[in-house]
């Protein structure tokens, strides 16, 4: 078993008493509870070096986890001739344009048509193999309907620095997103957690299960009446970070079905949301780097439609 598929955990205060399974799908990234519920009946978590195949198990401040993970199975994702557009390029990091409608990485039923197998494409066998052979060079991910830049790593060295900045919140990252209604403020923090929505699998909520600590900056930047143009900076990366938090100050993304109004008042299909600025430090050099995306033609298209909405 590869040592990077054993996850480590250690359960703090405010997991005290949790079932087991609900403590490990907590906990790690896009795990669902129904997974973690076969590895620790296929035997493959043990709490303080004993295994414990019960899911109902409840955990206690102190244990010590180890999870070992299967090895992933092995899926055909090929490289394909897909036109993408590089903002900068390097040996180490690779800043792409992401267009709307394309998913980040392959998933089951999706194999194909995706930013890796552009990637793989574009850059043969130099990507980095920290999340696998379905994730090659992605350290961090937008949704198939956001638009914007995103940073591949083409190395392992280079994943990591990336990776880690992402986790201490020092990577910028900044959205225009529109929204619904007028917001009063010019400048507000949203600073709410975020966890699963028990009863949706596909959304997330403020205070849901297993919640964690989520903060958006947010900066009015023009108001058209019945919506609102804003920036959005992450301080956090929880998956949906932006349109949960706009949904739960009751001003969702136009377009978004997920978070927002079923039925949409204008002529778009997906969030309103662009990548629009990102910066980190560079791996090798140690040098601050900065990239800033104009706004794309669907976007620029329904700001020309509300122009004179009032």
């Amino acid at each position: 078993m590869d040592e990077e598929r054993i996850i480590e955990l250690t359960v703090e205060a405010e997991n005290e008493g949790k079932r087991l399974d609900a403590f490990v799908s907590g906990e790690i990234t896009d795990l669902s509870r129904n997974y973690a519920q076969n590895l620790i009946e296929d035997g493959r978590v043990k709490v303080n070096g004993e295994l414990v195949t019960s899911k109902k198990h409840k955990v206690k401040v102190g244990d010590a986890l180890y999870v070992d993970f299967p090895e992933p199975e092995v899926l055909d994702v090929v490289a394909q001739d897909i036109p993408i557009e590089i903002v900068y390029e390097d040996e180490d990091v690779i800043v792409v344009e992401k267009p709307r409608g394309m998913v980040v990485h392959p998933s089951p039923g999706n194999y194909d048509g995706t930013l890796v197998n552009a990637l793989m494409y574009h850059c043969g066998g130099s990507l980095s193999s920290i999340n696998g052979t379905i994730r090659p060079g992605i350290v961090h991910r937008i949704d198939k309907d956001t638009s914007g830049l995103l940073m591949v790593a083409k190395n392992n060295a280079a994943h990591e620095s990336l990776a880690e900045q992402l986790k201490v919140h020092s990577c910028k990252r900044e959205y225009t997103a529109l929204v619904y209604d007028n917001i009063k403020e010019d400048e507000l923090t949203i600073d709410k957690p975020i966890g699963r929505d028990e009863k949706n699998r596909l959304r997330r909520g403020v205070f849901g299960s297993n919640p964690k600590n989520a903060v958006t900056h947010i900066k009015v930047v023009r108001r058209y009446g019945k919506y609102t143009l804003v920036k959005a900076r992450l301080e956090t990366g929880r998956t949906h970070q932006i349109r949960v938090h706009m949904s739960y100050i009751r001003h969702p993304l136009v377009g978004d079905e997920l978070y927002g109004p079923k039925k949409q008042t204008l002529p778009v299909k997906g969030q309103m949301l662009h990548a629009g600025l990102l910066g980190f430090v560079h791996p090798r050099t140690g040098k601050y780097m900065e990239f800033r995306s104009e706004l794309p033609e669907y976007f620029t298209d329904i700001l020309g439609k509300i122009e004179h909405l009032g």
